[in-house]
């Protein structure tokens, strides 16, 4: 069994690796999503219609049809929830392919080959970007460079849409390999994990809403 993480499993690790091994390796347990969860999903799909199709916005979420509309005017190809993939040598594969190391879904990319500028969006419906990680950005531009090589920067963004918020980062080709740094010391502890099939599992007040619910610590 070859390891494939993402930027959201690399979370749950980073919460939890014995929930991580129930719900990535074991798959004994499954996480069924919450009311937020099943929101965000819901608003994603509304989105990427809106953008790809120009599908109207069901009236409860037509409070994005400016900041879609702006993104819209963005000249370049537009890709909607486009999937992709890196080999650990960080060349492109597809999603789901032998070889894939990590791989995850960019909600919004528009290609302008012709100036080799791409914008990135995605969209997050937490109600304010207080407490936001433009880590998962890092990791898409990546993967981003590696598909498009005639791209040399992309604008990326987190879309907080309920709050109308951007949280920017400026990407370039130059420091691809600088953008999986941060994530390498989570990942290596991933790894040993992995190879040692050692779970730990971390304690914490998110425990009572663990699916997990043999573990010692929840309080569920």
């Amino acid at each position: 069994m070859n390891l494939v993480w993402s930027h959201s499993s690399l979370k749950t690790f980073q919460q939890c690796p014995k929930k991580y091994y129930h719900l990535k390796v074991a798959k004994d347990i499954v996480d069924k999503p919450h009311e937020a969860a099943l929101y965000g999903s819901a608003v994603h799909l509304a989105a990427e219609e809106n953008v790809r199709d120009e599908k109207p916005l069901p009236k409860k979420y037509d409070y994005m049809q400016p900041i879609l509309d702006s993104l819209k005017r963005i000249p370049g190809d537009r890709y909607c929830e486009l999937k992709l993939g890196l080999t650990r040598d960080l060349d492109y594969c597809a999603f789901d392919a032998p070889n894939v190391w990590w791989h995850g879904i960019v909600d919004l990319l528009i290609v302008d080959e012709n100036t080799g500028l791409a914008h990135m969006v995605d969209y997050k419906t937490s109600k304010s970007a207080r407490y936001a990680d433009p880590q998962q950005l890092d990791l898409m531009a990546v993967s981003v460079f590696a598909k498009f090589p005639s791209i040399t920067k992309i604008k990326s963004a987190l879309l907080f849409v309920v709050s109308n918020e951007f949280v920017r980062k400026e990407h370039h080709v130059a420091q691809r390999k600088e953008y999986m740094q941060g994530v390498m010391p989570d990942l290596h502890r991933l790894e040993s994990a992995f190879n040692s099939g050692v779970w730990n599992p971390i304690t914490g007040p998110l425990c009572r809403f663990c699916p997990v619910k043999q573990c010692e610590h929840n309080r569920s």
